[in-house]
């Protein structure tokens, strides 16, 4: 299976002026949690839900704030995005899919 078998090609875009309410209402409308961050044709990052959530709102800033894994050319292009989800419907067995590209954490204490 190569990745371009299984990414998805129309990724919605946002820049690094963007605001953080405008990435957040652009994931809400394409139901996805992850959008590449472009300057022209050029990606420059990512930013996830949980970047938004983490190091946005919880670090107390607004949602109009300005602003994870891509798929790119050889010659640094977007050429589209693959989730793990996507990898879990193209694969059979997706505990196999997972396992070829996760890595377990160190045991996590919340308590602490």
């Amino acid at each position: 299976m190569k990745i371009r078998d299984v990414m998805t090609r129309t990724a919605q875009l946002t820049s690094p002026d963007d605001t953080l309410r405008h990435a957040a209402q652009m994931m809400k409308e394409c139901d996805c949690g992850v959008l590449p961050v472009a300057d022209g044709d050029r990606l420059v990052g990512m930013i996830t839900d949980r970047d938004i959530a983490v190091r946005g709102i919880a670090d107390g800033k607004g949602p109009d704030t300005n602003v994870r894994v891509p798929v790119v050319s050889r010659d640094k292009r977007l050429v589209g995005i693959v989730s793990l989800s996507d990898l879990a419907k193209k694969e059979a067995n997706a505990a196999k899919a997972l396992r070829g590209i996760a890595r377990p954490s160190e045991q996590h204490n919340q308590a602490a």
